[in-house]
């Protein structure tokens, strides 16, 4: 179990990484064809890698997000719960968010399936 979490947790690392750099080839290599992505600036969810390339693709046209893992936490066999220092800044380089977020991670066959936006529990924002 200590190396599946392990694996999880350079996975979703790697995945952070790419977003942060805006490297969406290398981002989306780390998900499942049929990823389910939230779409957290518009609303609604990208399904699948090419949704999620044209999602991101705006988003950056107009915001600069930058989001950095703090915490994993394995949810159970296929889930992993991220806390997330999430500051989004304006094109002209103005915060609009400086927050703590929860990304909710499922894994699939050592990649991405799904991704979630949700509030971090009581027992997480604590420690």
């Amino acid at each position: 179990m200590t190396s599946q979490i392990t694996q999880d947790n350079q996975l979703l690392s790697a995945a952070y990484t790419a977003f942060n750099a805006r490297d969406i080839d290398a981002a989306l290599a780390l998900m499942t064809g049929d990823v389910t992505w939230p779409k957290a600036f518009k609303g609604g969810f990208a399904l699948g890698r090419d949704e999620i390339r044209a999602y991101w693709s705006e988003q950056w046209s107009e915001i600069n997000p930058h989001v950095e893992p703090t915490a994993f936490y394995p949810q159970n066999n296929s889930q992993v719960l991220v806390d997330v220092h999430q500051v989004v800044r304006d094109l002209s380089g103005f915060v609009l968010v400086d927050e703590h977020v929860g990304h909710l991670f499922t894994i699939k066959n050592d990649l991405i399936h799904a991704m979630e936006v949700c509030l971090l529990p009581a027992s997480v924002l604590s420690v």
